[in-house]
C-alpha cells in the first residue's frame, strides 16, 4: 500500500483528537471556574522497521492547562465563591484523593455535606459537615458561618473553614476526572498541597471559564479542514492506484 496512506490517515487521526479537546473546552466555555485544555501538533520520528531520518509522523498532544484566570462575575448568592489570585480550593476526588478545583458554586447535599459540582469540600479536618437549613455565609479568607433556622443574626457560629491552597510555581495536572492535583514525589505516591492563609475568596461572585467560545470555534473550524485535507489525500492516492492498476491489467 501506498505509504501516502499512512501519512494521511496519521494526520487524520491526529485532527481527530484536536478537535475533541477543542469540543470538550467549548463544551465548558460556560462551566464556572473551568480551565482550558490546550493543545498541540508536534512531528514524531517514525521508529521501528521504517526508521529513517526522512520519515516522520504527526502526533496530537495536550501539554497541560491554561491557567488563565477567567472573568469574575457577582452572582449574589451566598454560597457563591471566587477564589482571587493563584488560589485553588480543596476538594476529595471519588478515589478519595485531595484535589483542587477554581469552580465555586458550592451547594449542601441532603447529608449536609458541602460540595463543588459533586466532590465534597476539604476544611482543616476533612469533607466539611454544615447544619441543614442554616443560613451560610463565606468570609474572605474561607470562614464558614451558618445562622440556625429561626435563629437570631447574633447566633452566627463557625461551622468550618474551606482549604485554599496555592501551589505557586508548581504545576497542577489535571486529571480525568476533570479535577487538578499536585505533582507526585519522587517516589510516584500522590502529595498534598498545605493550606495557604494568604489566600483570598469573593463572596457572592464566580469566575467563569477562561475558555474563549470564538477561539475555540475558529479552531474546531481550522481541524476539521485539516481533516478533510488528509481524507482528500486519502482518495486521491486511491484514485491514482486504480489507475495504475488499470495501466498494468492485460487487455484482452
Amino acid at each position: 500500500m501506498d505509504r501516502i496512506l499512512y501519512t494521511a490517515m496519521g494526520g487524520a487521526k491526529q485532527s481527530l483528537d484536536q478537535q475533541a479537546v477543542v469540543s470538550n473546552n467549548l463544551a465548558n466555555a460556560s462551566t464556572a471556574g473551568f480551565r482550558a485544555q490546550l493543545h498541540a501538533m508536534r512531528a514524531v520520528p517514525v521508529l521501528g522497521d521504517g526508521l529513517l531520518a526522512t520519515r516522520t509522523t504527526v502526533m496530537a498532544s495536550t501539554p497541560g492547562a491554561d491557567f488563565t484566570p477567567g472573568a469574575i462575575e457577582a452572582t449574589g448568592r451566598d454560597l457563591d465563591v471566587a477564589i482571587q489570585g493563584n488560589g485553588w480550593l480543596a476538594v476529595q476526588g471519588e478515589d478519595g484523593s485531595e484535589a483542587y478545583t477554581r469552580r465555586g458554586d458550592l451547594q449542601v447535599d441532603g447529608n449536609g455535606v458541602l460540595n463543588s459540582a459533586g466532590h465534597p469540600v476539604i476544611g482543616e479536618g476533612g469533607p466539611i459537615v454544615v447544619p441543614l437549613g442554616a443560613q451560610l455565609s463565606v468570609g474572605a479568607d474561607g470562614t464558614l458561618s451558618a445562622i440556625g433556622a429561626g435563629e437570631s443574626p447574633d447566633a452566627l457560629v463557625e461551622v468550618g473553614r474551606l482549604k485554599l491552597v496555592d501551589p505557586g510555581n508548581a504545576t497542577l495536572l489535571r486529571g480525568q476526572d476533570g479535577l487538578f492535583r499536585a505533582p507526585p514525589n519522587a517516589d510516584g505516591d500522590a502529595t498534598r498541597l498545605a493550606a495557604d492563609e494568604a489566600v483570598r475568596v469573593i463572596s457572592g461572585a464566580l469566575e467563569g471559564s477562561n475558555v474563549s467560545a470564538v477561539e475555540s470555534m475558529v479552531s474546531m473550524i481550522d481541524g476539521a479542514r485539516r481533516y478533510e485535507m488528509q481524507m482528500k489525500v486519502i482518495q486521491s492516492a486511491d484514485e491514482n492506484a486504480q489507475r495504475a492498476d488499470s495501466l498494468l491489467s492485460i487487455q484482452g
